[in-house]
């Protein structure tokens, strides 16, 4: 007969069998939820099933520090050690293959001592560097991002390829060279009868919002904003490939893009389970991201965008601005999903270099509701009625980054922001249904 006192030892057993199990069970559960959850990358997803298209090509691969998998491993290093891909070259965008140049510097020709492979500037490849060119770096990018000199690959540099590959993470707003890259090396694979393959990356801002007007075409396209798109576009890189290729290029280029798994279009990138890394020197985190499609208008005035500081495009301001007097009429708006902070800060470069500003700091509190490109405009709107002798805008580059002039005379006229929201809210409408074919997720 079982004791009392051991029949209670075995129940004590039993019941933490019973939870462990249950425990276990749990654990399974979690791990199946977090894999379902999990975005895999173009690149993974052509390294798994797709090898059969370059193998035994010679392939070039355009990317960035940007070109990794799930696990922060380089897609360079990948197809170098993988013995199905024959990687001939590298192609780097603006600030190069390894992300080591800021904002407009020159990128010269090199062979990558790692690799042994050539690597070519896709940003001012035949272009010198001019005297003063980093000192003034401002008005460098004015003048130099708005011009096609040196962004097309030329004959010489691609002719010797089968296949050129694009992996490279981009930010979801037109004014960003990426994506031009893109196009131009589109156009050059045409040029050349070379395939072009897009690694499909996710649209971090998410794939579903839309904000800000129509690029006029063909008289406002430039380097950072070459086709009429919207400022905030929605879509991922592949996707823009096949609208690019479908409706701008004037002769198509053999396209494949490998899709993402798991991605869904209202997903942020902090969502997807994959690590960030930072696209260009001054787009450090998410949050600079999701601010970008409003505060890069900035770039086309004489308010500091807060490049050479910790956090640009959050920071705003000037050395005429009293940054407690901006900050209060703005916080005075009640603008969607953000709150602002009186801050003052001193750039080590670009704008204001070394010079005590005023201004603001962007707390996001809610990116779901917060409308970068609209919030942008009041906070111009209202330097401009604070400091009406001290505001500027370089009219050439705002309007080309604006991708019309439309919004600076309505600025200029003293418009109210709702009304230039409104006036183009219908062309937002139209893309949205010429983007819907072209859409993978």
């Amino acid at each position: 007969m079982i004791s009392p006192k051991m029949r209670a030892v075995i129940c004590i057993f039993v019941l933490a069998i019973l939870i462990s199990a249950a425990g276990c069970k749990s654990e399974r559960e979690d791990a199946l939820i977090q894999r379902q959850k999990k975005v895999l990358l173009g690149v993974e997803v052509f390294l798994e099933n797709y090898l059969n298209l370059v193998k035994g090509k010679r392939i070039g691969l355009i990317t960035n520090p940007t070109g990794v998998d799930s696990q922060l491993r380089s897609t360079i290093e990948l197809f170098y050690k993988n013995p199905d891909i024959h990687l001939v070259a590298l192609y780097g965008p603006e600030h190069g293959v390894r992300g080591n140049s800021q904002a407009g510097e020159y990128v010269p020709f090199y062979v990558d001592q790692k690799y042994s492979v050539p690597v070519f500037s896709l940003y001012g490849q035949s272009k010198k560097p001019v005297p003063g060119m980093i000192k003034n770096i401002d008005q460098y990018m004015r003048t130099f991002d708005t011009k096609i000199e040196g962004k097309v690959p030329e004959d010489s540099m691609v002719g010797s390829l089968d296949i050129l590959i694009f992996d490279i993470q981009d930010v979801g707003t037109r004014i960003y060279t990426y994506i031009a890259t893109m196009a131009y090396c589109m156009e050059a694979c045409v040029q050349n009868n070379i395939e072009f393959i897009v690694l499909d990356r996710p649209n971090p801002i998410n794939g579903r919002d839309l904000e800000g007007p129509i690029l006029e075409y063909p008289e406002f396209s430039s380097f950072v904003g070459l086709y009429p798109i919207p400022v905030r576009h929605g879509m991922t890189v592949g996707e823009l490939a096949k609208l690019f290729n479908d409706k701008f290029l004037s002769k198509k280029v053999g396209l494949t893009v490998i899709p993402m798994e798991g991605w869904k279009r209202q997903m942020w990138y902090d969502e997807t389970s994959l690590p960030w890394v930072i696209p260009s020197p001054n787009m450090p985190s998410l949050q600079t991201a999701t601010l970008y499609p409003g505060q890069v208008f900035l770039e086309g005035t004489n308010i500091s965008e807060g490049r050479g500081t910790t956090k640009p495009f959050e920071f705003f301001g000037a050395s005429w601005i009293d940054g407690y007097e901006l900050t209060k009429k703005l916080n005075a708006l009640y603008l969607p999903g953000v709150t602002l902070r009186e801050a003052w800060f001193t750039p080590i470069f670009s704008k204001y270099q070394g010079e005590l500003c005023g201004g603001s700091q962007i707390h996001i509190t809610d990116r779901n509701f917060y409308k970068p490109f609209e919030s942008t405009l009041h906070i111009i709107k209202t330097v401009m009625d604070l400091y009406p002798d001290e505001f500027r805008f370089h009219k050439e580059y705002f309007d080309k980054i604006m991708g019309t002039s439309k919004v600076r005379e309505a600025l200029e006229r003293g418009d109210k922001v709702k009304d230039m929201i409104k006036s183009y809210q219908r062309e937002l409408d139209i893309f949205s249904k010429l983007r819907k074919p072209y859409l993978l997720y």
